[in-house]
């Protein structure tokens, strides 16, 4: 019998495992394409399909963790998604074709789309609202170092060994975190779910699916091309019939009705749009230098690496003051920093020195450290502990769907330079106008951001942890089977122009120790 370890470290190890694996792959992945060709006597655009893949099935599988999760639990579903994704990672190692590559690369999609909503599940549900500030910041470190360290990795395995080895580097790491949690890690589950949301699954995930597929190939076929805008319209189309369906259903695969509560809502609307300019800047940055500037990969891997630092500075430094001065300024801070430094970016010509970029790289880090956990704890902080899975669901597509958008954005503004200067290559001008497309954007999330209510998000923070779950109040405004009014208590009074009280049914026992509830009365 193991000796049992407390889930306040078990659960961050696990998580953090299954973060860095899947960032690495991800980044690791485009850098061994070129030897991938040479091998299969391919040229670089007949890879497309490797790289497209992974997302499009990521996009499929997601609606469906958070009903997973609660149907059997989150050890189960964090242990079979991290299981089925290193095991496609040996597949990948070992695919003698394209079609064998492509296949085991939508395996490990499959297995990526729902570790990372079932991991961040299982971490918050593990830790209080006022102890998720201190996870996220510890949570922050695979999530830098990984993207920085893939590319760097990637080029000593594809020249020193051999492009299967950047899948084969995932099963150690992988086989130790599951070897791990299968010895340590506990169960997780809050409640049993209803019947799954076939039509609603069916709906959003084929639309996920095919929007991420058009806005991963508008850069590379073109956006006024055949299939790009089929496959947008369509998409479109399948998530409108699935937001429909899904508002009419009591128990849907995507509980989008979370988005009634504006800080969840807020928060989201700051990602989907902050995002972009934040991860097209790292985007660009590498295009810029080695296209533009002619520098070697190199070069540019070890010029966009310093963001990494200013991200981990920020991030210990927001977290200390998120319950003194809450997520609103915060983020806004961190969003202006962003758009000033994307600014100075666009400064930047043919003659910047490589240290002057490293720099700017280092800025934007410390203003993206303003952005990350702050939205991410803020956005949790009024969601009852049962929809927790429901809530890191839609949080992940939000993000993915705007880690989608920032290169087709960038690719968009190249091209539009390019065409506008009769170019066949994008000039100086079209990197720097693209950095200031971002900065427009960045801005925008700024000053969206202020407007951001706050109160209940520092109260959570500040709340001792075995009362801090009381600043959450269930979301769902319309039940499908509302309680007896005369069986709950009178509602008090609203504070400083809230919106009232609402009771909270009981949840039960939470596998990660919490307290039985009965009935109890939620502020806003």
């Amino acid at each position: 019998m193991p000796h049992r370890l407390s889930q306040r470290v078990v659960v961050p190890v696990i998580v953090a495992s299954s973060i860095f694996l899947a960032i690495v792959d991800g980044a690791i992945t485009t850098v061994a394409l070129p030897s991938i060709g040479r091998q299969f006597h391919l040229p670089a655009s007949g890879l497309d399909s490797v790289v497209v893949v992974y997302p499009v099935c990521v996009g499929m599988v997601m609606p469906a963790s958070a009903w997973l999760g609660d149907r059997f639990g989150g050890k189960r579903v964090v242990l079979l998604s991290l299981a089925l994704f290193v095991g496609a990672s040996a597949l990948c190692g070992s695919a003698q074709n394209l079609g064998q590559l492509v296949g085991y690369r939508a395996l490990q999609g499959l297995g990526g789309g729902l570790l990372l909503p079932a991991g961040a599940t299982l971490l918050f549900r593990t830790f209080s609202a006022s102890e998720r500030v201190r996870a996220s910041r510890l949570m922050i470190f695979p999530q830098q170092v990984a993207p920085a360290l893939a590319p760097i990795l990637g080029g000593l395995l594809v020249d020193g060994a051999s492009w299967r080895w950047v899948f084969y580097v995932n099963l150690p790491v992988g086989a130790a975190a599951l070897t791990f949690g299968l010895l340590f890690l506990d169960e997780h589950r809050d409640h049993a779910p209803g019947r799954l949301d076939v039509p609603g699954l069916l709906l959003s995930a084929s639309g996920l699916a095919t929007l991420m597929y058009g806005v991963c190939e508008g850069s590379q076929q073109g956006w006024g091309s055949a299939p790009v805008d089929t496959a947008l319209a369509v998409g479109a189309l399948l998530l409108g019939a699935a937001v429909v369906v899904q508002l009419r259903t009591a128990e849907p695969v995507l509980k989008l009705r979370l988005f009634t509560d504006r800080l969840f809502r807020d928060t989201n609307l700051i990602c989907l749009v902050g995002y972009i300019p934040i991860m097209g800047a790292m985007f660009l940055g590498p295009l810029f230098l080695q296209e533009a500037q002619g520098r070697s990969a190199l070069d540019s891997g070890t010029s966009t690496f310093t963001e990494a630092f200013g991200v981990l500075l920020t991030v210990q430094v927001a977290g200390a003051l998120y319950a003194r001065v809450g997520p609103r300024l915060i983020i806004a801070a961190g969003m202006a920093g962003v758009t000033g430094v994307l600014l100075l970016l666009s400064t930047c010509d043919l003659h910047t020195g490589l240290w002057t970029f490293r720099l700017y790289m280092f800025l934007l880090g410390v203003s993206m450290g303003g952005v990350f956990m702050p939205t991410t704890v803020a956005s949790l902080s009024t969601v009852a502990k049962g929809d927790v899975g429901h809530a890191t669901t839609l949080n992940t597509v939000v993000r993915q769907t705007a880690g989608a958008l920032a290169p087709a954005v960038v690719t968009t503004a190249l091209v539009l330079g390019s065409s506008r200067h009769g170019a066949a290559s994008p000039p100086l001008g079209a990197y720097q106008d693209g950095y200031r497309l971002l900065a427009l954007l960045a801005a925008l999330a700024a000053l969206f951001s202020l407007t951001m209510p706050d109160a209940v998000a520092r109260r959570a923070a500040a709340a001792p942890p075995e009362t801090a779950d009381a600043a959450a109040e269930p979301h769902d405004p319309a039940p499908a089977h509302p309680p007896n009014p005369a069986s709950l208590p009178a509602p008090a009074p609203a504070p400083d122009g809230g919106t009232g009280t609402r009771a909270r049914p009981p949840t039960g026992r939470s596998g990660t120790g919490g307290r039985t509830a009965g009935t109890t009365l939620r502020r806003r």
